[in-house]
């Protein structure tokens, strides 16, 4: 028995010195950028890391690379780049951008032995990026009629350009994608429909709209072009307790023809993409529409010493036919809060009933600078309570869309709850200013506060595209 054991022990540790050296010798293995690490790149990174994009390099070329070698193995090794915020317990996205750990562990390998070439034959083929359009040719482009000047001097400024779409049928939209001329300079574009409705000025004849419009009149202020919170303004920073939400307006699942608000089509922000709708799914433009471009021009990359010039351009793709499913784009936000000076962590919420069933495909968070992090969580009928999305640490320079891999059922009853932590103090390196409180506002040194979604209902509409030839 003895000698059985020991020749088990040998053989053991004989496997043990084979297999340690074996995990040795690939630690110590040669990682060049040609065989190992551009693939990886070009991946996972050369969308944005290319010429003439948002990224501050390329990583198309080992030239361009090869200097940022140390920046690259620290921001994937905080997995701050490629850049996706959400906790990978909650939700599963299509477009979920995390590096595998052995991805991770070869460009870190890569940096830490000199960052070497390799042999140029070793390079895989170089990704082609269409120069245009993400959504392949669109169908109709709608512009800004004019260029608009950004001086250098200029103050972050939200500026709103009214283009007209002189369609005469309902459209149904199966792809939108905002392109900004000059990304130096265009933070985020947000693109609304104003529906004949809106652009005629009529509100409902009710009761409540002449509540609401009361009620959005006493807490919002102009300032120049920019909408604002009055600082007096009642504070609900619970917006999950309070009779709407913690939301100024009222706003009902489905009802994105509702002539007292326009319809968000589709937003460019860094970081995400296009608005693609899977088959079946479509936006609706309704006959006589206008398209208004909110488009937020801010130096977050930087002073620049010269005029910059922007001319920001909405492309559209029609579906070939009217779509089994409406896509609805629907805002939580809470209007009401107030975060005060010096605050580290101040939590803020807001909710929404759902008075349909819908089929939710994704969701956004949205904050400004102070944002901290952002939960999604749902309260079904039977009073169960899950957690659908988690971002424990927000970051505004990537507004990112986290595309649902199936689509999630939302029943009717169904309570959403948006939380949302803020932090206000000198330890926020990129707060404007932790001495004042700050309230809702358009400017990035005002705050917001928004779960958006876009969810399904069915196709109701009478409506008949034109056909696409």
């Amino acid at each position: 028995m003895k000698t059985l054991t020991l020749v088990v022990l040998l053989a053991a540790l004989v496997a043990f010195r084979h297999l340690s050296g074996a995990a040795s010798a690939d630690a110590t293995a040669s990682i060049t950028f040609t065989r190992d690490v551009a693939s990886i790149l070009y991946k996972n990174c050369a969308e944005c890391h290319r010429p003439n994009d948002i990224a501050p390099f390329s990583v198309l070329t080992y030239k361009d690379a090869r200097p940022w070698a140390r920046s690259i193995r620290e921001k994937v090794i905080t997995r701050e780049m490629p850049p996706w915020y959400a906790d990978p317990r909650y939700g599963h996205f299509k477009n979920d951008a995390r590096l595998s750990k052995k991805d991770i562990d070869t460009i870190v390998a890569w940096a830490d032995q000199g960052a070497k070439e390799g042999d140029p034959k070793d390079l895989p083929p170089v990704p082609s990026y269409i120069e245009g359009w993400r959504i392949g040719t669109p169908d109709q482009v709608l512009s800004m009629t004019e260029e608009y000047t950004i001086k250098p001097n200029d103050p972050d400024t939200y500026v709103y350009f009214v283009v007209p779409t002189e369609f005469k049928e309902d459209r149904w939209i199966q792809a939108a994608e905002i392109r900004p001329s000059n990304k130096k300079v265009v933070h985020h574009v947000i693109a609304h429909i104003l529906t004949p409705p809106a652009i005629a000025g009529s509100r409902r004849k009710s009761v409540e709209a002449d509540r609401q419009a009361k009620n959005e009149q006493q807490i919002f202020y102009k300032d120049g072009g920019l909408a604002r919170v009055r600082m007096d303004a009642p504070v609900i920073d619970d917006g999950a307790d309070a009779p709407n939400g913690g939301a100024a307006f009222n706003r009902r699942a489905g009802e994105e023809g509702s002539d007292l608000f326009s319809i968000l089509l589709t937003s460019y922000a860094p970081g995400k993409g296009p608005d693609i709708f899977a088959p079946g799914m479509a936006k609706r433009i309704p006959a006589g529409s206008k398209i208004v471009l909110q488009i937020h021009y801010s130096r977050f990359r930087g002073a620049h010493d010269k005029p910059e010039r922007d001319r920001t351009s909405v492309g559209l793709i029609f579906a070939k036919e009217p779509p089994v499913n409406r896509v609805v784009t629907l805002t939580i936000p809470n209007h009401f809060f107030k975060i005060p000076a010096g605050a580290d962590d101040h939590e803020v919420t807001a909710a929404y009933t759902f008075d349909t069933d819908v089929r939710v495909v994704d969701y956004m968070p949205h904050m400004h600078l102070r944002g901290k992090q952002m939960k999604y969580e749902v309260i079904y009928p039977g009073g169960k309570r899950e957690t659908l999305l988690w971002v424990p640490k927000f970051n505004f320079n990537w507004q990112t869309v986290y595309v649902l891999r199936d689509p999630i059922m939302i029943p009717k009853g169904a309570r959403m709850i948006i939380t949302a932590h803020f932090d206000n103090s000198s330890k926020n390196k990129y707060n404007p200013d932790p001495s004042k409180p700050v309230r809702w506002g358009d400017p990035t040194y005002d705050e917001m506060m928004i779960g958006w979604m876009d969810y399904v209902v069915p196709n109701t509409a009478n409506a008949t595209p034109k056909p696409v030839k």
